[in-house]
Formats: C-alpha cells, sequence, structure tokens
C-alpha cells in the first residue's frame, strides 16, 4: 500500500488520510468500540507543532477510556499498527499523529515543558541530567523542543524500550 501513499519521495496526505481513516473504522467495526474517527489533513505548510504531522486522526467517543488506560498504550498500539497497515517505511511515521481527546497532545506539550525545566537546571548546575525512557517520537519532541536551545545539547542514549535522553551542558 505504501508505494500509493508515498509520490517522489513525499507522502500523498489525501490518499493516507483515506487509507488511515479506512483502517480505523475496520478496526472500530470489528472491535465493536463505540469510538468514531475524525482523520484530517495538515494545511500546505503547516505541521511542525506536532512534529511535522501531515495527517491527523481523532479518536473520541464512549470506549476512549480503553485507549488511554495504561498511558495511552491501546493508542500507541493503535498507531504502530496503522503504521503496519498503511505500509510506510519507519520515516514517514512521524508524518502520521492518532491521538484521542487530546491525550497525546498534552503528552506532547508536557514533553517541551519537562525538556526546558530539565534544561534549566542543567545550564544552572553544569551536570548532564537523564530523562526517563520514552518512545522514538517522544524523544524527537524533546529533540526538537532543545535544539535552539544556547547551552544545552541533547543525545539518546540506551537501546530498546530502555531509550532515552541525556541533556548535557554544551561543550
Amino acid at each position: 500500500m505504501s508505494k500509493q501513499l508515498v509520490r517522489d519521495g513525499k507522502l500523498d496526505r489525501q490518499a493516507t488520510a483515506e487509507a488511515l481513516r479506512d483502517f480505523l473504522q475496520k478496526i472500530i467495526s470489528s472491535g465493536k468500540l463505540e469510538l468514531t474517527a475524525k482523520v484530517r489533513v495538515a494545511e500546505s505548510g503547516s505541521g511542525s507543532e506536532e512534529g511535522h504531522a501531515e495527517v491527523f486522526a481523532d479518536l473520541e467517543g464512549k470506549d476512549k477510556e480503553i485507549l488511554l488506560a495504561r498511558g495511552g498504550e491501546v493508542l500507541k498500539a493503535l498507531e504502530h499498527l496503522a503504521f503496519r497497515a498503511l505500509g510506510l517505511e519507519p520515516a514517514f511515521h512521524e508524518k502520521i499523529h492518532l491521538d484521542c481527546g487530546g491525550y497525546r497532545a498534552i503528552r506532547f506539550e508536557e514533553l517541551r515543558m519537562t525538556a526546558r525545566v530539565a534544561a534549566e537546571r542543567v545550564l544552572a548546575s553544569k551536570q548532564p541530567f537523564q530523562l526517563n525512557a520514552m518512545s522514538s517520537r517522544e524523544r524527537r519532541i524533546v529533540h526538537l523542543a532543545l535544539k535552539d536551545m544556547p547551552g544545552v545539547r541533547t543525545e539518546s542514549a540506551g537501546t530498546g524500550e530502555e531509550r532515552h535522553i541525556v541533556i548535557h551542558p554544551a561543550k
């Protein structure tokens, strides 16, 4: 399916939105979930606020708590399955954003705030600070939040599920 969704190295936003909408409808229907999926395409030139996402899906309804339990694990798993079902290469994963009632948007803003507070601590103490393990998308949010902050640099460390970010004083 990815051949139809990626053209000339760019995501076909409309085709991706339609394929994502179809996938989510099938999951909702087969799971007999009381959810609705609203899928939209980012306006041209926008998306930097969400880490360059171009296609957004928001799930709402009576069963949203199922998606949000245990820190949104089911929502993250659903997003992972969507990537697989759409046949998208990892380089395009950041272009798709699944959310449920704004949960992940709030999480991303929390990550940005945490990154800024931790960076201020590093600036004051001149000591590295290690954040907790997080997903690749969450790490990317932190890296982007601090990329233009003078006096600090970030790096990912660890492997697998234990991969995390260390904020260092700039050299």
